[in-house]
C-alpha cells in the first residue's frame, strides 16, 4: 500500500514552494502551505525572519486545514535562516509535533551550511528524519535539484 504524504512547507520568496511542489508532484500527495500572519516582505521582514529563526521564535501563524495525524510521513519544508529553520516552520512543528508519524525534511538554503540545523530540527520534531534535502537558491532558480532530488523521493516511496 502507498504510503500517505503530506508536504507541509514555508516560503517567504518562492523557493521553498517550488521544491515543495515538485515533490507532491512526483509523489502524488497533498501539501500544506504554512502562511505568517503578519508579512515578511521588504528589509524588515527580511530582518525579522533572521530574528525570529535566530532566537528559535514561534511566531502567530494561520490555523492550517490538514490533520497531520492522517498522513504516514509528513515532509517538512523551510528555507534555512540564520542557520535555522524558519520560525513559521517551527510554530508548524511546535502545534502538531505530536500528530507526526515519520518526517521528511526539505530544506532550501541561499548558501548557508544546512547541516549544523539538522539536529536542531529533530529536536524540535522529536523523530529523526526518514529522509533529508537539501538545495540551494540557485539549484532551485536554475532547475537543477531535480537531478539530486531522486534519491530523496525513493526513500519516501
Amino acid at each position: 500500500m502507498a504510503k500517505k504524504i503530506l508536504v507541509a512547507f514555508y516560503s517567504r520568496t518562492g523557493t521553498t514552494r517550488k521544491t515543495a511542489n515538485y515533490v507532491a508532484g512526483e509523489l502524488g500527495c497533498d501539501t500544506e502551505e504554512i502562511l505568517d500572519v503578519k508579512s515578511r516582505m521588504g528589509l524588515f521582514g527580511w530582518l525579522r525572519s533572521g530574528m525570529e529563526a535566530f532566537r528559535e521564535m514561534i511566531p502567530l501563524i494561520q490555523e492550517t486545514k490538514k490533520d497531520p495525524s492522517a498522513y504516514d510521513v509528513v515532509v517538512l519544508g523551510t528555507p534555512w535562516w540564520a542557520s535555522k529553520m524558519s520560525s513559521p516552520l517551527r510554530s508548524y512543528i511546535a502545534k502538531n509535533r505530536d500528530k507526526f508519524r515519520q518526517v521528511a525534511f526539505l530544506i532550501t538554503s541561499g548558501g548557508e551550511d544546512i547541516g549544523k540545523g539538522i539536529p536542531n530540527m529533530e529536536t524540535a520534531c522529536g523523530k529523526k528524519p526518514a529522509a533529508v534535502f537539501t538545495a540551494t537558491t540557485e539549484q532551485v532558480k536554475t532547475g537543477s535539484y531535480t537531478n539530486k532530488i531522486q534519491d530523496f523521493l525513493s526513500k519516501l516511496r
